[in-house]
């Protein structure tokens, strides 16, 4: 049957139209290109190979339907698949698929059924670094399962997120790392989020969404780092959403980072943001003082390098919130050292401090003791300066008053008015309550010398 192949296929359309969704249509139906009509034989060109597995598996009935309507019972579709940078190739509903073919990047057409893939993954980074304390053991641990059965917990997806220099990076990469480890075969892949974007760009100016988004659901863990720069930029999100769909569908691993849980994402939208909570949003903190220790402990172990435990002690009182900050000073203290011949000791490792944070505000003063004890013993400010009379809180707030007594110049009126505008004979019988302790509890003369102990690294000058 001879005829018009643009009519007929135009009609085809119709016909598949009121038989599949609107987005499927204009996904899987609108870029296929109607080439030749001979007799009852149509043949179409298809953008992949991908495109025309997927056809094949989810529309063929709907396909054969549409063309026995237009062209009788004996209607036969063919394909040609667009190639890049070779001829174009033959495919009919019945061809094999190419087996050996590889690819390693989203803009090349996906010509097989099992891909390679690049994962992109930093060796460097794996758990034995990453140390465990209270302020990653959940993300740790939930790593760690995902490593183990990628795609089979309920932590899909997986969000971390944390401020900058707490460890998210280097633990996505560790459960990368260790996936590809106890699964070689199967195809991992860690990409930042300026990465994704710029191929989501690129793919719109060379029209291959189709193929990105193909390259993207083959993958069995997927980790996208800083989606928080997602915000606002409508297009990627779009292509995201789709593929973290088929990805989720297919039972596969999503791990995501934020610099703040999914709720807090601005600029997202909200179909995205509500898949983002479908698994465990994990959060990184500042790690605590012991653990700021074990961490510069293993750094300056593997490193084969000795330091004095009261400098690593000093340095790890100031460097409070940042882990990568922490390493880098260690690294910057042995090399002044090596390359000074000096020895590391307190001296050296203030100068090099200095170098790395702002000291001023961290004379010694009421406000800033009444800080550091509150972060010491895990309270808020604004609980030991209200009228609390709890056992814990009472304590706390004449350990301050005691302290800011012992450290600084300011009088008994001044350091009432500062712990909630208490009167100076409060401030003097928290001085003496603390005092009496100190005298009689040797646990509790242990805490305070801690605490002193504690100002005098903070704040030295």
């Amino acid at each position: 049957m001879e005829g018009n192949i643009n009519t007929v296929w135009k009609s085809c359309l119709e016909h598949i139209r009121s038989d599949v969704n609107e987005r499927s249509f204009r996904t899987w139906f609108k870029p296929i290109v109607p080439l030749e009509l001979k007799e009852n034989i149509m043949i179409v060109q298809l953008p992949s190979v991908f495109f025309y597995e997927y056809l094949e598996k989810h529309y063929v009935k709907v396909l054969k339907n549409t063309l026995r309507k237009e062209l009788g019972p004996d209607a036969r579709l063919e394909y040609r698949i667009l190639t890049t940078g070779k001829n174009e190739s033959s495919k009919s509903s019945t061809s094999s698929k190419g087996q050996n073919d590889e690819i390693k990047n989203p803009f090349v057409i996906p010509g097989i059924r099992k891909i390679k893939v690049e994962a992109n993954l930093m060796d460097k980074y794996n758990f034995e670094d990453f140390i465990e304390g209270d302020c990653n053991k959940l993300a740790r641990s939930a790593g760690l399962a995902i490593a183990a059965k990628p795609g089979e917990t309920a932590f899909n997806p997986m969000v971390v997120y944390g401020k900058s220099g707490l460890g998210k990076t280097h633990l996505v990469h560790a459960i990368g790392n260790l996936a590809k480890n106890n699964f070689p075969n199967k195809r991992i892949l860690y990409v930042s989020t300026e990465k994704f974007t710029n191929q989501v760009i690129q793919s719109i100016k060379t029209n291959n969404t189709n193929e990105l988004v193909a390259f993207y659901q083959e993958l069995d863990m997927f980790i996208l780092d800083d989606i928080h720069f997602l915000a606002r930029r409508e297009k990627t999100q779009e292509i995201l959403f789709h593929i973290f769909n088929q990805i989720h569908q297919n039972g596969k691993q999503i791990i995501l980072t934020s610099d703040r849980p999914p709720k807090d994402l601005e600029g997202m939208e909200d179909r995205l943001i509500s898949r983002f909570k479908w698994g465990l949003s994990a959060d990184l903190t500042a790690p605590d003082f012991e653990t700021r220790i074990a961490i510069a402990q293993w750094k300056l172990e593997k490193e084969k390098v000795e330091i004095p435990f009261d400098v690593l002690e000093y340095i790890c009182y100031n460097i409070r919130d940042n882990i990568r900050e922490l390493e880098g000073l260690l690294t910057s203290l042995c090399f002044q050292a090596t390359v000074t011949n000096s020895p590391i000791d307190l001296k050296l490792a203030e100068r090099v401090l200095h170098q790395f944070v702002e000291k001023e505000d961290r004379a010694i003063s009421v406000e800033n003791i009444k800080k550091l004890v509150c972060e010491s013993l895990g309270l808020d400010v604004e609980s030991i300066q209200g009228k609390s009379r709890k056992r814990d809180l009472v304590s706390a707030r004449q350990i301050g008053m005691y302290l800011a007594k012992s450290f600084t110049s300011a009088s008994y009126k001044e350091i009432g008015r500062s712990f909630g505008g208490r009167d100076h004979s409060t401030v003097i019988h928290a001085c003496k309550s603390i005092q009496d302790q100190i005298e009689t509890n040797s646990m509790f003369n242990d805490k305070v010398k801690r605490l002193e102990k504690d100002i005098q690294l903070s704040f030295m000058k």
